[in-house]
């Protein structure tokens, strides 16, 4: 059984949750959010308690596994239409920073050209320095996929530790030849 599929996800009484069809839309301060869930499992609003609920037709183990999934998904979206999610990246190295262009972030990280990459919609970017990234979103799946696309111009590297990092991250050091002898 699927401990997180039973649990109902509460809905707060600034949030506004409808469904049609198989397309459910959450509405609250900080922007919509609509998921089509899979026709494998079933979604029920409840007013009193305000709730949702998912619920799966069998124990097969797709069934399951998407009872689970789709109870998590409308989870995120009703607390990032509440409270934002956020993602911070450190740009580490000598002349290695970031800039804002518009709806494009530009990245100087050792390479002969600026990386730029545009802001996809729904996300906010802000530099509180040339070295921090702040990426906000209503939407879980585009500010992690958009924080992940920027982490992937220039990952950290082992030796000095260089690159683009979440706020956080342990960067794994190795000696390098001069230690070795």
């Amino acid at each position: 059984m699927s401990r997180i599929g039973n649990k109902p996800v509460p809905i707060p009484s600034n949030v506004e949750v409808t469904q049609s069809g198989r397309v459910v839309t959450v509405k609250g301060p900080e922007g919509t959010l609509k998921v089509e869930h899979h026709p494998g499992v079933s979604v029920s609003i409840s007013k009193d308690p305000a709730q949702i609920e998912v619920q799966r037709p069998d124990d097969e183990r797709q069934s399951r596994a998407l009872h689970g999934l789709t109870r998590a998904l409308l989870n995120n979206m009703v607390t990032g239409v509440v409270t934002p999610f956020e993602r911070r990246l450190e740009v580490v190295g000598v002349g290695y920073q970031a800039s804002i262009q518009g709806k494009v972030i530009a990245l100087q990280v050792g390479f002969a050209n600026t990386i730029k990459l545009p802001i996809p919609d729904g996300v906010s970017c802000e530099l509180p320095s040339a070295t921090l990234i702040i990426l906000k979103s209503a939407d879980k799946h585009a500010v992690g996929q958009f924080a992940a696309n920027i982490r992937r111009v220039r990952p950290p590297e082992p030796y000095k530790g260089k690159g683009i990092r979440y706020q956080g991250e342990q960067i794994r050091r190795k000696a390098g030849k001069a230690f070795a002898k």
